[in-house]
């Protein structure tokens, strides 16, 4: 057991230090080949930030643990608002100033009721989860349209700004994508192995290991780039990075998990997680979208969110007594 929890640690820290690197990577090479800012950062710094839950998600259900691709998915999105863009209100509260983002939450209000009806029998087939993906192919044409086109959006500003302080060399930029690739899958693997095995060890199922270490693990690199950004001024990018990872979450990570292994769900998925999920981004969009002139996530309303996550939790834990 130590030495599942060891494994579960070091995949963690080599998790986050190789999505910093594979997002680092690819922003600046896109950079150089003249890629737009805004097209930066909805769509590459989208996948880069999600990327940790799709490698675990995918890999996961492919050794038969769909539990925890289905709780890292939708654990991540409870994390990202709750848990990151609560901590990161409090910290600096977060205005929104970005048209784009503002089109942006109501689509993903529609794809978490999306989510819910198709796990309303009970399971994710391989027809939901091509639907997914076409979903999230028909999304990312849209955000690539969107990032062509929204030059002046605040989005780009600070995108902009955040790729001319971060300047690299291509050489280096394509070397730190392709090694931050490779440890990502590798930190992937340690995660996922020393995960079951605890969850084995502990009789817990691997769905609640799934919504609550893997979920907090993957979202990690989320917590870092969301803080740095708001810390920065850099509002749109701290709250981009959350709606664009629980959209590529809710797409993508599930979609290519059940693409690979169609699961069961159990009753308290619905019942409860995708629940909480449905009403975390029903709270984010009344906070970013329900005022008059420009949205605003206050020191409050950070506090309200914090507190809910640890609602959550409690929520979670009481159903292993």
């Amino acid at each position: 057991m130590l030495i599942a929890a060891l494994a579960v640690l070091a995949g963690l820290i080599l998790l986050v230090w190789s999505a910093d690197r594979f997002v680092t990577g690819a922003a600046a090479a896109a950079g150089h080949f003249g890629v737009p800012p805004l097209l930066i950062g909805m769509v590459i710094v989208g996948f880069g930030t999600s990327a940790p839950e799709m490698v675990v998600s995918a890999l996961a259900s492919a050794q038969g643990n769909p539990g925890i691709a289905l709780g890292n998915a939708y654990g991540s999105n409870i994390t990202n608002i709750a848990l990151i863009l609560g901590l990161t209100a409090v910290i600096a509260p977060i205005a929104v100033h970005s048209r784009v983002l503002r089109r942006e939450l109501p689509l993903l209000g529609a794809v978490t009721l999306l989510a819910a009806w198709q796990l309303s029998d009970g399971a994710l087939s391989w027809l939901d989860a091509v639907a997914l993906l076409s979903v999230f192919a028909l999304l990312m044409a849209w955000m690539i349209v969107q990032g062509l086109r929204g030059r002046d959006d605040a989005l780009a500003a600070d995108m902009a700004q955040e790729l001319n302080a971060n300047t690299m060399p291509l050489g280096r930029a394509l070397f730190w994508l392709s090694l931050g690739l490779l440890l990502l899958v590798a930190a992937s693997r340690l995660l996922v192995w020393g995960a079951v095995t605890i969850a084995q060890g502990f009789g817990v199922s691997d769905l609640i290991i799934g919504l609550t270490i893997v979920a907090v693990g993957t979202s990690l690199p989320e917590l870092a780039s969301s803080l740095i950004a708001a810390r920065k001024g850099e509002h749109d990018i701290a709250l981009g990075n959350i709606v664009g990872s629980n959209l590529f979450n809710t797409l993508a990570v599930v979609g290519i998990a059940g693409a690979i292994h169609p699961m069961a769900v159990e009753p308290g998925v619905l019942g409860r997680d995708v629940l909480v999920m449905a009403a975390l981004t029903a709270a984010l969009f009344i906070f970013c979208l329900g005022r008059r002139g420009a949205g605003r996530i206050n020191r409050w309303e950070g506090a309200a969110l914090l507190a809910a996550y640890a609602g959550y939790l409690g929520w979670l834990l009481s159903g292993l007594a």
